[in-house]
């Protein structure tokens, strides 16, 4: 089983605003502690985590300094989530990890535990933990995948990607770019049958934005 995670923590959280014109938005507080603590939370256990870390890297690195937590630092460039995840691999090594949204906040069950329990590498070379809209205060968009009764996930829908999965990274080393986003790695997936989906039974927030803040706030005191 996945015994390794990559906490996405590098970019520059322009819906923001003015929140992170002097800091990263993984050190936003929201409700007395930084999101990327909160995320941090659902990764106790595991015995490898690592942190990415490019816009204000310096508050990344000073914030998570004396923490059995590595950090990934892209320099000069961002990576995206895909060139991100292929840079940190030698600290993650070469099995399927977990990856985790650091702007994102839960109340319900810990979806790392929800994915390893239905994670199926013979049939699955990643798996999306995805939530109905209904459940997904915040978000602003349509949702982004179908769940087929085979588990298989098709494009457009009405569920929305958490930002947590676990995911095979062989496929990393085929990109050419160094930037690029998992997307990419998904469609390949797609066209083979192996990009599985499994839905969170709890509520989940998007904080990418300002507003959100007192969203995951509320959803917090819900829980």
């Amino acid at each position: 089983m996945p015994d390794a995670v990559m906490l996405f923590a590098a970019g520059f959280g322009t819906r923001m605003g003015a929140l992170t014109k002097d800091r990263p938005k993984p050190l936003i507080e929201v409700a007395g502690r930084p999101l990327l603590d909160h995320a941090l939370d659902l990764t106790r256990g595991l015995s490898t985590r690592v942190v990415n870390a490019h816009y204000h890297a310096d508050q990344i690195l000073g914030h998570l300094q004396g923490r059995d937590v590595t950090v990934s630092v892209e320099t000069p460039e961002i990576l995206d989530t895909g060139g991100g995840l292929r840079h940190a691999l030698p600290l993650l090594g070469d099995a399927p990890v977990f990856t985790l949204n650091t702007d994102a906040i839960w109340n319900g069950p810990n979806p790392l535990d929800l994915l390893q329990a239905a994670w199926d590498p013979g049939k699955m070379d990643a798996l999306l933990l995805c939530v109905p809209i209904a459940q997904a205060v915040g978000r602003n968009a349509p949702g982004d995948f179908t769940l087929h009764p085979s588990g298989r996930l098709i494009r457009q829908g009405d569920l929305v990607y958490t930002g947590a999965q676990i995911v095979k990274t062989d496929l990393l080393h085929d990109m050419t770019q160094p930037a690029f986003s998992l997307n990419l790695l998904w469609n390949r997936m797609a066209q083979d049958d192996r990009l599985n989906g499994l839905t969170y039974p709890g509520k989940w927030c998007d904080v990418g934005h300002p507003d959100g803040i007192a969203l995951a706030e509320g959803v917090l005191r819900d829980g």
